[in-house]
């Protein structure tokens, strides 16, 4: 049994009642979301900065270094995309508005998981919907691109290590972190979309290659769960090897109870090492 699968095994275990089968992980009664540990946090944690992209985009993000940066040490680096809840200019609303993004800074976390997170702010929508077609597939919107060239930008600047660059978020954050992921399937070393729409299923085989951990409430009605199920599926039916789809009985459109702090998922999530090119 492999590492990733062991992960997978034991994050399992640690639920009440938690069934696998074919890559899908039915999830009962999972603990209440509990944002009690996380409202310390603001978006004075994460240090501000912006970025002008080629076409004169300008992005605002923040940004949470490891506590302790040793010289000739490379880090993870972890894109956290944000919700349209975070859409604006302030530069705080994409961490201060997603509990997800400001989980990277209790301190228990920074200490277990040492990595750069780079949380972009879009000041429009980062991924629309395309609301005809069923299940809905997401796209990408024009400020994508900018994002992209801030992640390049960083890496070159920063100790970041290549094989080691993941990408999150929830809802519209978690639909552009598929769609990077599509944009860039050698670049992110795993993808995990929470809450989020997928990309046409047409495109699953570009993502084969990809660890993918998904997780979605099958209460879900902003973004109905059928997306991500269509996805991953489609995804393991064109070669994929190590994607997996957590659905969770009853859950509405948040992030699930045991995501946050969420050690377990981090375990698998910082294992994660993607193959040099």
């Amino acid at each position: 049994m492999t590492l990733r699968r062991i992960l997978i095994v034991l994050a399992c275990a640690t639920l009440t009642a938690c069934a696998s089968h074919g890559g899908v992980e039915i999830v009962r009664d999972a603990p209440p979301l509990d944002r009690s540990g996380v409202a310390r946090i603001t978006a004075d944690d994460f240090v501000a900065a912006d970025f002008a992209s080629d076409d004169g985009t300008t992005l605002a993000y923040r940004l949470l270094a490891p506590e302790r940066i040793e010289a000739g040490r490379h880090y993870p680096l972890v894109v956290q995309f944000h919700s349209s809840g975070g859409i604006g200019t302030d530069n705080r609303a994409q961490i201060e508005k997603d509990a997800s993004a400001r989980a990277w800074a209790l301190p228990e976390i920074r200490a277990g998981y040492p990595a750069f997170v780079l949380a972009p702010q879009f000041s429009a929508r980062s991924a629309n919907y395309d609301d005809p077609k069923t299940p809905r597939v997401a796209f990408a919107a024009p400020q994508l691109s900018a994002a992209l060239q801030l992640i390049d930008a960083f890496v070159a600047t920063h100790p970041v290590d290549p094989q080691r660059i993941y990408v999150t978020g929830f809802s519209m954050g978690g639909s552009t972190a598929w769609l990077a992921a599509l944009a860039r399937p050698r670049f992110f070393a795993a993808v995990v979309p929470v809450g989020a729409i997928a990309p046409d299923r047409e495109q699953a085989a570009t993502l084969a290659p990809l660890p993918i951990l998904a997780f979605h409430g099958d209460a879900d009605t902003e973004n109905p769960i059928a997306s991500d199920r269509e996805m991953t599926a489609a995804i393991r039916a064109a070669g994929g090897r190590d994607v997996r789809l957590r659905e969770y009985v009853g859950l509405e459109h948040q992030p699930p109870g045991d995501f946050i702090p969420g050690r377990w998922w981090r375990d698998w999530l910082f294992a994660q090492r993607r193959e040099a090119h």
